[in-house]
C-alpha cells in the first residue's frame, strides 16, 4: 500500500521518536529495519538538516567477525526493542492514540497484542501527520520472505480482483458449468436427428410384454414377480389371442410382399427367356447346335404341362394318364408322394391345410437328386436342407399366389420336376385334401371346390387313381372311398394304399381288420393292388433315409407280416413306387397314340374353320394381336408430336376462352360497366383480374390444356384408319386410353409459371397498332354479340312467341308469358324516357310499373318486375356497348394521341385486349408445356400401361376376345400339342 523507501524512512522515524532511549538514533533505526528486512538492501535520503543521518549502511559492518553473526544479534537486540517499546499502552510521540501511530508502529506493536484490530489510516493522512517521511525516496521495494510482521501491499485493485477471479477453482468451477451447458445441446442435437420411432413399438418380442405382467418395479432395487389371478389368467389368455392375430396379420403381409416379388420374377425370367430366344435367332445358320436329347418322362411332361393350358376351354387333358393322389385330409398324402421322390419337398401343418392347390410332379431318373419348376431355371439341391428348406417355401408362395382372393383353394396346377439316382419315372399329381367339414378361416364353399378338383381329375378314364386312407382311424370315417367308387366302379385304374400301419397294428384290437382293408373286403370299393406303408413316426424332421429304415425295421418285426396277413410285395413304399410306374407306363402305351390321332382331327377341323372364316388373315394368336396393337397404340401416340403448333394455340385459345369467357363478362366488365368515369373503371378492373389471376385463371388454364390433350389423344385412338382398321383392338385401346389418363397427372409448378405470365400480360395496356386495336374491337363484338344473342333467347322464352310463330306456327302464349310480357313492354317505356337509367330499379319506380300495369288490369308481383328488367336492361346494355364499340373503330388515334374525349373512351376495348392477349400467351404457353413435356410423359404413361397389360393375362383375355382370337389361340395349342405326342411316340418306339 505505500510507495518504494517506506519502510527505510519508517525505520528513521523510530529513531527520532525513540531518542530518549539512550542509543544512538543510527544504530537503532538499523536494528528496527535490519528486523523488518532481514538482510534487505535499504537507503534512505532526506531534506531536512536535523533529519539528516549519515550514509546507510555503515562501512562499520565490515569490520564485525562474522556477518551471520552479527545479524542473529541484531535480530535478537532488534525484537527486545521492539518489545519494550510497545508494552506501553499510550501512543509514541506525545502519547498520541493508537490509531494515530505510523503503520511500523502499530505492526509492532499488534505482533505483540494479536488481540488489537487495527485500522490501517489512508496513505495519505500518513504523510500528513509525520513530516519526517513526507520527503522519501521512492525506491522499488522486494518484499522480504518473512512471514511475521505488517507486510506492504500495493493498492492495485484491477490486478487483485483478476488474481481472485483467475484461482484454479473458479476457472474448474467456469469449465464444468460451460462443459455441462455444451454437453446438455450437444445431446439434445443428437436426440432431435433420431428418428421417432414410436410407430414401431409393436415390433417389442412377446416376451417384453409377458415379463412387464409379472414384474414389479415398484420397490427400488429389487424386483418381485406378482402372483396372478385368475383375472390375470384371463388377461393372459386375450393376449395370446392378440398376439397371435398380430402375428397372423404379418405372415399375411409378408406373403403378399413375396408374392409381389415373384411376379416381378416371374417377368424377368420371361425376358430373359424372350432374349435367349432372339439370341438365338440371331446366331449364324451354318452353326448348327447340338441338341439335348430329353428323357421320355420329360417329354410326357411337358405335353401335360401344355395340356394344362389348353384345358381351360378343353378337356382333352384328361384322356391322358398320371397318378392322382387323393385322399382325406392328414390322411398321409404328401408323405406317400415324399417317399416316392425321395425328398420332403412339401409344405407341413399339423391339421392345417396345407396343399391349396394341385401340384404336378415328374419323376425321372438322374445323376443328382435336384428339384426345378417347370417355368424356372433354378434347381434346388435335394440333398441340402437349406434348398429343401426353400423349396418347400417357394411351392407355399406359388400355392398362395394361385388361390385368388375370397378362395381357401385353386384348380390352377403347380409343375415340378424332380430327378434323382433311383426314381421312377412316371407323372403324379398331390391334390388338396378332401374335408367333411368346413372351419372357420375357410371360405364357405371349400369343400364344393375340393370335390370338384377331385373329380375333375379321377374321371378322366386313363387317369390311375392312388387312394390313400390312414389306417389309424376308423374305416367308417373315411370320405375319400365313397367319392373313388363313384369315379372307378370296378378298380381297372385304382390303387389302395393304407398308411401308419404302424398306430393301426398298437391300437386296432382285432388284426384281422387290417387284413380285411389290404384284402378289399372292408371298403365299398375295388382296386388293382392294395399296399400298406409307413410314412414315418409323424416328426418332420426325420429324413428320408430314416423313415425308410423305420419302415423296413417294422415289417421285418411285424406280426402281420409273420401271420402272413400281409403279403411281401404289398409292404413298404419301394414297392408301391415300382407298381405304381408299371402301372402309369402301361396305361401311357395303351392311350397314346389315340390321344395323337385325336389331335390329329382336331388340329384338321381348326384348321379348315380358320381358312373358310378368315382366309386372308394370319394366324394371330393373343399374346401376338397384342403386341401388333401395343405397336399400333405406341404409333398414335407418337402422332401427337405431329400435331402443328399453330393447331394446339387455336384450341387451347379457343377452349380456354370458351371456359373463361361467363367470368369475364359477368363478374368483370359489366360491373366494371357501370361506372361513370374511367379512372373507376379501370380501378375496378385491375382489382378484378388481380383477385382473378391469383386464384382461378392459373388452375382454369391447367385444366383446360389437360382435358385438350385428352381430346387429341381419344381423337388418334378412335378415329378410323381406313380399310385397314381392325376392330377386335377397340376395346383394349379404350382401356389403355383410360388407364394411361387416369395415371397422368399434369406438372405441379406449372400454376406457378402461368399465374406470373398471365398476371403480366394482364398488366399491360399498350396497344401498339391499329390492327390490334381491331382485333381487339372484332374480339370485343364477337363476345358481347353472342352475350346479346343468349339474352334475345331467354327474352323470348319469357315472353312466349311472337306474333309470326304464333301465326305461322299455331302457337300461344301462357298467362304468365303475357304478363311478362306486358312488364317488358312497361320497362322498355321506362327505358325509353331514361337511357343512362342505372343498372337497378329503385322501389319508387318498382311501384310505378306495378301501379300502370294494375291500370291496365295485369296484376303482378315485384319480384317478377326485377326478373324482367333484369333481362330488358341487359338487352339494353349489350346494344348501347356494341354501339359504342362501333364507335371506338375511329378511336386509335386519340387513345394513341392520349387525347381526353368523354365521348370515345375506350377503356372497354382496351379491357378486352388485354384479355384477349393474355388468351394468346396462356395458349401458347401451355402449347410448350404440351409438346415439350406432357406428351413425352404420357406416352411413358402409356409404356407402362401396356407393360402391365402384357403381364396380366386375364386383362389380356378380357380385352382380346372375339371367335378369331379363340380360334387362333387353339390352332397354336393343338399344333403344339401335337408335334410334342408325335416327338414323344417317337422316343417311345425307340425305347421299345
Amino acid at each position: 500500500m505505500f510507495s518504494d523507501g517506506l519502510c527505510t524512512g519508517a525505520g528513521w522515524a523510530f529513531a527520532e521518536v525513540h531518542a530518549p532511549l539512550g542509543g544512538p538514533r543510527p544504530q537503532l533505526c538499523a536494528l528496527v529495519s535490519e528486523h523488518l528486512s532481514l538482510g534487505h538492501s535499504w537507503s534512505r535520503s532526506g531534506t531536512g538538516a536535523e533529519n539528516r543521518a549519515p550514509a546507510w549502511p555503515p562501512r562499520r559492518l565490515c569490520d564485525l567477525p562474522t556477518t551471520g553473526m552479527w545479524r542473529l544479534r541484531r535480530t535478537a537486540v532488534a525484537c527486545e526493542v521492539c518489545q519494550s517499546i510497545v508494552k506501553r499502552s499510550s501512543g509514541i510521540k506525545g502519547s498520541l492514540p493508537l490509531p494515530k501511530l505510523h503503520l511500523v508502529s502499530r505492526s509492532i506493536y499488534h505482533l505483540h497484542h494479536p488481540t488489537l484490530k487495527l485500522q490501517r489510516p489512508q496513505l495519505r493522512a500518513s504523510f500528513q501527520l509525520f513530516s519526517s517521511i513526507t520527503n522519501l525516496p521512492l525506491r522499488k521495494l522486494k518484499l522480504s520472505p518473512t512471514k511475521y510482521g505488517y507486510q506492504p501491499r500495493r493498492n492495485f485493485w484491477p490486478a487483485r480482483l483478476a488474481a481472485r477471479l483467475l484461482k484454479l477453482r473458479y476457472l474448474i468451477l467456469g469449465s464444468a458449468v460451460g462443459g455441462g451447458y455444451t454437453a446438455k445441446k450437444t445431446f439434445d442435437q443428437w436426440k432431435d436427428m433420431i428418428p421417432d420411432l414410436s410407430e414401431y413399438k409393436w415390433i417389442v418380442p412377446d416376451i417384453v410384454w409377458e415379463i412387464d405382467d409379472y414384474i414389479d418395479f415398484g420397490s427400488p432395487g429389487e424386483t418381485a414377480f406378482r402372483a396372478t389371478d385368475h383375472g390375470a389368467e384371463s388377461d393372459k389368455l386375450y393376449r395370446k389371442v392378440s398376439d397371435k392375430e398380430k402375428i397372423d396379420q404379418l405372415q399375411e403381409e409378408l406373403l403378399h410382399t413375396q408374392l409381389k416379388y415373384q411376379r416381378i420374377l416371374e417377368r424377368l425370367e420371361k425376358e430373359n427367356k424372350e432374349l435367349r430366344k432372339l439370341v438365338l435367332q440371331k446366331d449364324d445358320k451354318g452353326i448348327h447346335h447340338r441338341k439335348l436329347k430329353k428323357s421320355l418322362i420329360d417329354m410326357y411332361s411337358e405335353v401335360l404341362d401344355v395340356l394344362s393350358d389348353y384345358d381351360a376351354s378343353y378337356n382333352t387333358q384328361d384322356h391322358l394318364p398320371r397318378v392322382v393322389v387323393v385322399g382325406d385330409q392328414s390322411a398321409g398324402k404328401t408323405s406317400v408322394l415324399e417317399m416316392i421322390a425321395q425328398a420332403r419337398i412339401f409344405p407341413r401343418g399339423s391339421g392345417e391345410m396345407m396343399t391349396r392347390s394341385p401340384v404336378k410332379v415328374t419323376l425321372s431318373e438322374g445323376p443328382h437328386h435336384v428339384a426345378l419348376f417347370k417355368d424356372s431355371s433354378r434347381e434346388f439341391d435335394l440333398t441340402k436342407e437349406e434348398d429343401l428348406a426353400a423349396l418347400r417355401h417357394e411351392i407355399e408362395i406359388r400355392m398362395r399366389k394361385n388361390v385368388k382372393e375370397g378362395c381357401t383353394v385353386s384348380p390352377e396346377t403347380i409343375s415340378l420336376n424332380v430327378k434323382g439316382p433311383g426314381l421312377q419315372r412316371m407323372v403324379l399329381v398331390d391334390l388338396p385334401g378332401v374335408i367333411n367339414t368346413v372351419t372357420s378361416g375357410m371360405a364357405p364353399d371349400t369343400k364344393e371346390t375340393i370335390f370338384s378338383i377331385s373329380k375333375a381329375y379321377m374321371q378322366n378314364p386313363n387317369a390311375i387313381i392312388l387312394c390313400i386312407q390312414d389306417g389309424s382311424v376308423d374305416a367308417e370315417r373315411s370320405i375319400v372311398t365313397d367319392l373313388v367308387s363313384q369315379m372307378d366302379p370296378h378298380g381297372r385304374r385304382t390303387i389302395f394304399v393304407l398308411t401308419k400301419v404302424d398306430l393301426a397294428e398298437k391300437n386296432v384290437a382285432s388284426p384281422s381288420r387290417i387284413q380285411q382293408i389290404i384284402e378289399g373286403k372292408l371298403f365299398p370299393m375295388k382296386a388293382l393292388g392294395y399296399f400298406a406303408v409307413v410314412t414315418g413316426k409323424g416328426n418332420s424332421s426325420e429324413s428320408i433315409e430314416a423313415i425308410r429304415e423305420y419302415e423296413e425295421e417294422f415289417f421285418q418285426n411285424s406280426k402281420l407280416l409273420k401271420t402272413s396277413m400281409l403279403k411281401a410285395h404289398q409292404v413298404t413304399t419301394r414297392n408301391l413306387s415300382l407298381a405304381v410306374s408299371d402301372c402309369f407306363w402301361k396305361m401311357v402305351r395303351e392311350s397314346v397314340e389315340q390321344q395323337a390321332d385325336s389331335f390329329k382331327a382336331t388340329r384338321f377341323n381348326l384348321e379348315t374353320e380358320w381358312k373358310n372364316n378368315y382366309p386372308r388373315l394370319r394366324e394371330l394368336d393373343r399374346n401376338e394381336l397384342f403386341e401388333k396393337a401395343k405397336n399400333e397404340i405406341l404409333d398414335e401416340v407418337i402422332s401427337l408430336s405431329q400435331v402443328t403448333p399453330k393447331h394446339w394455340e387455336e384450341i387451347l385459345q379457343q377452349s380456354l376462352w370458351e371456359r373463361v369467357s361467363t367470368h369475364v363478362i359477368e363478374n368483370i366488365y359489366l360491373p366494371a360497366a357501370q361506372t361513370m368515369n374511367s379512372g373507376t373503371f379501370n380501378t375496378t378492373v385491375d382489382i378484378k383480374l388481380k383477385q382473378w389471376t391469383d386464384k382461378q385463371l392459373p388452375n382454369k388454364a391447367v385444366e383446360v390444356a389437360w382435358e385438350t390433350l385428352q381430346e387429341e389423344f381419344s381423337r388418334f385412338m378412335t378415329e378410323p384408319k381406313g380399310k385397314e382398321h381392325d376392330d377386335i383392338f377397340d376395346k383394349l385401346k379404350e382401356a389403355v386410353k383410360e388407364e394411361s389418363i387416369k395415371r397422368h397427372k399434369w406438372n405441379d409448378f406449372a400454376e406457378d409459371s402461368l399465374r406470373v405470365i398471365q398476371h403480366n400480360a394482364l398488366e399491360d395496356r399498350s396497344i401498339s397498332d391499329k390492327q390490334q386495336w381491331d382485333a381487339a374491337i372484332y374480339f370485343m363484338e364477337e363476345a358481347l354479340q353472342a352475350r346479346l344473342k343468349d339474352t334475345e333467347s331467354a327474352i323470348e322464352n319469357m315472353i312466349g312467341p311472337d306474333w309470326k310463330k304464333r301465326w305461322l306456327y299455331w302457337k300461344n302464349r301462357t298467362q304468365e308469358q303475357c304478363v311478362h310480357n306486358e312488364t317488358k313492354n312497361e320497362l322498355e317505356k321506362m327505358l325509353k324516357c331514361n337511357e343512362e337509367h342505372p343498372a337497378y330499379l329503385a322501389s319508387d319506380e318498382i311501384t310505378t310499373v306495378r301501379k300502370n300495369l294494375e291500370s291496365r288490369g295485369v296484376d303482378v308481383d315485384p319480384s317478377l318486375i326485377k326478373d324482367t328488367w333484369h333481362q330488358v336492361y341487359r338487352r339494353h346494355f349489350l346494344k348501347t356497348a356494341l354501339n359504342h364499340c362501333n364507335l371506338c373503330r375511329r378511336g386509335f388515334y386519340y387513345y394513341q394521341r392520349h387525347f381526353i374525349d368523354s365521348e370515345l373512351e375506350c377503356n372497354d376495348v382496351v379491357l378486352f385486349w388485354r384479355i384477349q392477349r393474355m388468351l394468346a400467351i396462356t395458349a401458347n404457353t401451355l402449347r410448350q408445356q404440351l409438346t415439350n413435356t406432357e406428351v413425352r410423359r404420357l406416352e411413358k404413361n402409356v409404356k407402362e400401361v401396356l407393360e402391365d397389360f402384357a403381364e396380366d393375362g386375364e386383362k389380356k383375355v378380357k380385352l382380346l376376345t372375339g371367335k378369331r382370337v379363340q380360334l387362333a389361340e387353339d390352332l397354336k395349342k393343338v399344333r403344339e400339342i401335337q408335334e410334342k405326342l408325335d416327338a414323344f411316340i417317337e422316343a417311345l418306339h425307340q425305347e421299345k
